[in-house]
């Protein structure tokens, strides 16, 4: 075992002692009814990102843990709702102060298993705890509302929670969308069944853990780790599910929908996206290049919102990607655990193989590759796994595959545009329809591009700017349904009429009448 391997495991081992999920040779990677569960299906093997040697080995929870988990949520659920609103806004306040104290060790877990520079895990512990404090502060404040009802009825709606809700989260931000989703759920009186990507399985359960321990009641949270044949079919079509909610790729989120149509049971998808960042010739290029370099490098590219579509107005094309070639081959790519580090490995061997395959196919179909695609120079001995050297691909036309499909890398494509109509139209022609953004001074253009681009989220100068206060989704193929803001507590809530007679005589109609006026 190399020494980078052994000093993974030594830090993994360290971490799962330190947060009592047992040891590395038996880890629990479960959470459900308050306790840490040891898995009961077939082994899973999880590769450390730094070489691409085995880190760690846990069994598939499998059905029967999955069952175990909707009955203690249901439980849970009425547990929660028993309470007033405001008290239980108090309780999500008093459970995300549970993670005090312990930030900088769910930061090192997160970082030695998904092989994410500590600077950025850092960052995620710290948004866990903003989603869960915003959405506290709406406990008290989903207000009803009155229908001006022409009869002598009382209307009035109510909104209610689904009961128990599964949620399926990615390995590229396990953190940061575990508690994304969690904290709404909760927040609009719902318990949550939740399963990360099995690649990625320990920080959602520390998560939980520690808001159990901080007040939440028992049951109300329960995490599953295992493969999606096994462990995400079992709960996608649990009876006891009724809502489902997916962050992950296009093709895996196809599957959860007709999971759900099967049963009727409605889901939100947070898919994919092939995002348009837009440099016109008047924008101020030192942001601009600095904005597209963070749009797509940041987390090696392993984003659904990454800006891995660069259309620049060819004016100024050829500059822009000089500078960026020269920008992005400053990148320090290197160790997760250093924090001079801006950007560290692929997350898995599936993930690499396929973005250097598609890059090896840009290439062989003309693109020009300005910079990258190599591994990266400088990494100490024995750092033979995920890495791969940013990648900045000119001379690629709108119809190449790489072009057209989502890479989730660190990989941009550079195509020039004309004028505003053009890059209207290129930005548009995706299936896709996540985000998107525009550079220029032209305060006018700015407004009128970003109102013509079919995306859930559009930046003008600026770019990845996310907050929990706002409204997050996309269009198309980048799914349906949204993920925070007001609107992602309204998607687990469900609007309840109620009709009350006041009338001195009851009005009892053989129809859908107007009863009495």
């Amino acid at each position: 075992m190399s020494e980078l391997d052994q000093r993974a495991r030594t830090r993994l081992e360290t971490l799962l002692d330190h947060f009592g999920l047992g040891h590395i040779g038996a880890p629990a990677t479960n959470w459900i009814d308050g306790e840490a569960v040891i898995g009961q299906g077939e082994p899973i093997t999880l590769r450390n990102p730094v070489t691409g040697q085995v880190l760690v080995s846990y069994p598939d929870a499998g059905a029967a843990l999955v069952s175990r988990a909707v009955s203690a949520g249901a439980r849970a659920q009425m547990e929660w709702m028993a309470l007033t609103a405001s008290a239980r806004g108090r309780h999500m306040n008093a459970a995300i102060r549970a993670l005090a104290g312990e930030e900088e060790q769910l930061a090192q877990l997160e970082s030695v298993v998904a092989g994410k520079p500590i600077s950025d895990c850092r960052g995620e512990v710290g948004k866990v705890r903003e989603m869960f404090e915003y959405y506290a502060g709406w406990c008290d404040k989903q207000h009803g509302e009155v229908i001006p009802v022409p009869t002598s009825h009382l209307n009035y709606v109510r909104h209610v929670p689904y009961g128990v809700v599964g949620q399926i989260t990615p390995w590229n931000a396990p953190m940061f969308t575990c508690a994304w989703q969690l904290a709404p759920a909760i927040a609009a009186g719902n318990a949550a069944v939740l399963k990360p990507s099995e690649l990625t399985p320990f920080t959602s359960v520390v998560i939980a853990k520690l808001l159990e321990g901080g007040g939440l009641p028992k049951g109300l949270i329960n995490i599953v780790n295992g493969v999606g044949p096994t462990t995400g079919a079992a709960l996608t079509d649990h009876d006891g599910i009724s809502k489902l909610v997916f962050v992950g790729s296009p093709e895996s989120g196809r599957l959860i929908a007709r999971a759900g149509a099967r049963r009727l049971v409605p889901s939100v998808l947070e898919l994919g996206g092939k995002s348009a960042n837009i440099i016109f010739n008047d924008a101020r290029l030192d942001d601009a290049i600095a904005g597209a370099q963070a749009a797509i490098f940041a987390a090696a590219g392993q984003s659904c919102v990454a800006g891995s579509r660069l259309l620049i107005q060819r004016d100024i094309f050829e500059e822009v990607v000089e500078r960026l070639g020269r920008a992005a081959a400053r990148i320090a790519v290197g160790l997760p655990e250093e924090d001079a580090t801006r950007m560290g490995p692929l997350q898995n061997s599936r993930q690499f193989e396929r973005v250097t395959n598609m890059i090896d196919t840009a290439v062989k179909a003309g693109a020009r590759l300005v910079t990258g695609g190599h591994r990266p120079h400088g990494l100490p001995e024995g750092a033979s796994g995920y890495f791969l050297a940013p990648v900045v691909l000119a001379d690629v036309t709108p119809d190449m595959a790489i072009a057209c499909e989502e890479v989730f890398g660190p990989v941009v494509v550079a195509m020039p545009f004309d004028d505003e109509a053009e890059a209207v139209q290129l930005a548009n022609a995706t299936r896709f329809g996540l985000a998107g953004a525009v550079w220029t001074q032209d305060v006018a253009r700015a407004h009128r591009v970003a109102g013509k681009l079919r995306a859930g989220t559009v930046w003008i100068n600026s770019y990845k700017a996310i907050n929990v206060m706002s409204p997050f989704g996309g269009f198309g193929d980048s799914g349906f349904g949204r993920s925070s803001g007001l609107e992602g507590l309204k998607e687990y809530t469900l609007p309840q009429s109620i009709w009350v007679e006041t009338g001195e005589q009851a009005s009892v109609a053989m129809g859908y009448g107007n009863g009495v006026g």
